[in-house]
């Protein structure tokens, strides 16, 4: 009789690497944006050096990566920076290593460049050209001073009209701050979130009304991902797969179609400024100097960490340079 031998037990192999990253991404609770950004600069590092293993690399193979995106890719600062950043979290987070180089490598330097800021007539002729979904979108962006990003997220449970308050979660440095809600679009918002609700209605009805909840709300809360309060305001016009969970839901709006509308705006109105979506942000900051309110008040509403940050308006609220008179207008 054969004994019963023990079958070998075979070990599963290790995550592959950028699998690795992406699990500590979502561990550290990063965005899907950072991990995207973050497995991007891992590959493209590893490709630069011929496909090897990041281990067997060190301080002068990460130099010459970012001096190659320097001067081959003529990248900007920030763009250097982003792909340093990805690099040290591969290496300290990822791969366990920290090695003196480390903590010597010296980031790109920032040039310090002044924000384009529109004149309330300009605003005028740019949101003049802006009707719908877009148009809302980009009043709530100068009226509330909002980023792109945080007007996209909005969701329903957010929006106080009693209050005229609008609570702007997880921001920049996944910080909470509050901010008004302009009297203007209180009638142009619900009539939006009437619209909004039949939408979401129909979902619910054929079993799509779920929405995404960051963390682990979703566990916490089985039922709030298909309650009204959670849905975004302004959803994406089909479903879409989540990268992460596989779950198939009505996202929030691409905001590359506000860029798009915005960027065609600005070309209707004839401006020769190159503004953004963001340039209503800095035109919402600017004109508030200009009407008096003190700067910590204009620091709080848009959520800046430091008061320094908010001060670069100060230099853009003079006419001129500096508000000095030129001497040939002294003629």
């Amino acid at each position: 009789m054969i004994p019963n031998t023990p079958l070998p037990t075979t070990e599963p192999p290790p995550p592959k690497l950028l699998d690795q990253v992406r699990t500590k991404v979502r561990l550290k609770h990063y965005s899907i944006r950072t991990e995207t950004q973050y497995v991007n600069w891992v590959k493209r590092f590893i490709v630069f050096h011929g496909k090897r293993h990041p281990k067997d690399l060190g301080a002068a193979e990460v130099e010459a990566f970012l001096s190659h995106l320097a001067v081959d890719g003529n990248v900007a600062a920030s763009t250097q920076n982003q792909a340093l950043s990805a690099l040290l979290f591969l290496y300290r987070d990822v791969l366990g290593v920290d090695l003196p180089w480390m903590s010597e490598m010296i980031r790109a330097k920032r040039p310090a460049r002044l924000p384009v800021v529109l004149t309330q007539r300009e605003v005028t002729l740019v949101l003049d050209r802006m009707s719908g979904v877009h148009g809302l979108m980009a009043r709530l962006l100068y009226g509330t001073g909002m980023r792109l990003m945080e007007v996209v997220r909005l969701r329903v449970k957010d929006i106080d009209f009693e209050r005229a308050e609008i609570l702007v979660r997880d921001g920049k440095g996944a910080k909470d701050r509050v901010t008004m809600l302009p009297t203007a679009l209180k009638a142009l918002l619900q009539t939006h979130l009437r619209t909004r609700r039949v939408l979401f209605d129909d979902d619910l009805a054929i079993g799509r009304g779920e929405v995404y909840l960051p963390y682990a709300l979703a566990s916490k809360y089985p039922n709030a991902a298909k309650e009204w309060g959670w849905q975004y305001v302004f959803c994406a016009g089909s479903y879409s797969t989540d990268p992460r969970s596989g779950a198939l839901r009505r996202h929030h709006m691409d905001e590359k179609l506000l860029q798009r509308a915005m960027k065609k705006a600005v070309q209707a109105a004839d401006l020769t400024k190159l503004a953004t979506p963001h340039t209503l942000r800095h035109s919402f900051a600017t004109h508030l100097l200009q009407a008096g309110y003190d700067i910590r008040t204009v620091q709080e509403l848009l959520g800046h960490a430091d008061v320094a940050t908010t001060m670069i308006y100060t230099h853009v609220l003079n006419k001129g340079a500096r508000g000095v008179l030129s001497p040939l207008d002294a003629l």
